[in-house]
């Protein structure tokens, strides 16, 4: 009789965990830019949808990369640093066009990557570990080449592609929009997603099972590497200077919060795109909103730390279903 007696809000409670992890995100986006509308109508002007678009975009690249990571039960610390390290050699391969730019830091945005995969895939290094070494050494290195002072970038087809709009967007924002629907199509519809996802599950009857698990390690590593680099291109565009000792502080911070309230759990197994992308725009939102009507940063990251704690939480508790 007593199972009888709790069966009901037991399964209640499952169910109402699983419908929060499953679309409480995509609610709270819409609740949250209601509010943001009703408390100032202009919020809904294009210039200001610019503005958070422009904003979003660059942590939207990294958590797209991210959550690939953290699908395999990983961490990738070191984007912030690649983001820095990308913005380093703008300056010095401005003279070669954009192509040559995009190339150089893209590059080295999958070396990073792929060192970092090494440790995690050959070494059995803790992600954690592994990528906290790596992003001191790489933002070092990124300002050793940058010097001590930010360079002006004056080069106008990166100036353009950090400024410029297409059908009255953010050239920006297309292109992470272009990553996260390939990000999709990568997780959803290729073996290589699939392998991720089992990876990320159970890595050991992943290996036992005859799955590349070291390839697929390797790989979500390196495209991780290459999205911040990608972000650190677009952050330099946009703001006109390489300034690798402040450009990309906290940014895997920033992505890790978007995966998370997005619905991909820490403990992988899963990767969920559009709640990343859901995740992103809702955490830009909250800043945004709270910047506008002069809260102080520190309350804004109270705020932000109580609904990562409330994520997390929800996801541990559905995974103990």
């Amino acid at each position: 009789m007593t199972s009888l007696t709790w069966s009901g809000p037991v399964a209640d409670r499952a169910r109402l965990l699983r419908m929060l992890q499953e679309y409480g995100v995509y609610a709270a986006l819409v609740v949250l830019f209601l509010v943001a509308v009703g408390l100032d109508t202009s919020f809904v002007e294009m210039s200001n949808i610019r503005v958070q678009l422009f904003q979003v975009a660059p942590t939207l690249l990294v958590a797209l990369g991210m959550a690939l990571v953290i699908g395999t039960e990983g961490i990738d610390l070191s984007v912030g640093a690649v983001i820095a390290l990308a913005a380093s050699v703008v300056p010095l391969y401005a003279g070669y066009g954009l192509g040559g730019v995009i190339a150089a830091a893209l590059l080295l945005g999958a070396a990073s990557g792929a060192i970092g995969g090494a440790m995690v895939a050959f070494a059995r290094i803790q992600p954690i570990v592994a990528t906290l070494s790596l992003m001191i050494g790489v933002r070092g290195l990124a300002e050793i080449i940058n010097g001590n002072s930010a360079k002006p970038v004056t080069q106008s087809g990166i100036l353009d592609l950090g400024s410029r709009n297409i059908a009255s967007l953010p050239e920006m924002a297309w292109i992470a929009a272009a990553c996260a629907l390939l990000t999709g199509l990568l997780v959803r519809r290729t073996t290589f997603g699939r392998h991720l996802v089992a990876v990320g599950d159970n890595r050991q009857a992943s290996r036992l099972s005859g799955l590349p698990v070291r390839r697929v390690l390797m790989t979500v590593y390196m495209i991780s590497g290459v999205l911040a680099a990608l972000a650190g291109v677009l952050i330099v565009g946009h703001g006109a200077e390489a300034d690798p000792a402040n450009q990309g502080l906290n940014m895997e911070l920033d992505a890790i919060t978007a995966v998370v309230v997005g619905g991909t759990p820490l403990s992988g197994g899963r990767v969920r795109v559009l709640g990343t992308v859901a995740g992103a725009l809702f955490m830009q939102l909250i800043t945004a909103v709270l910047t506008q009507h002069n809260v102080h940063t520190s309350y804004t990251q109270i705020v932000e730390a109580a609904i990562i704690c409330f994520a997390v939480y929800a996801s541990q508790e559905r995974g103990t279903r």
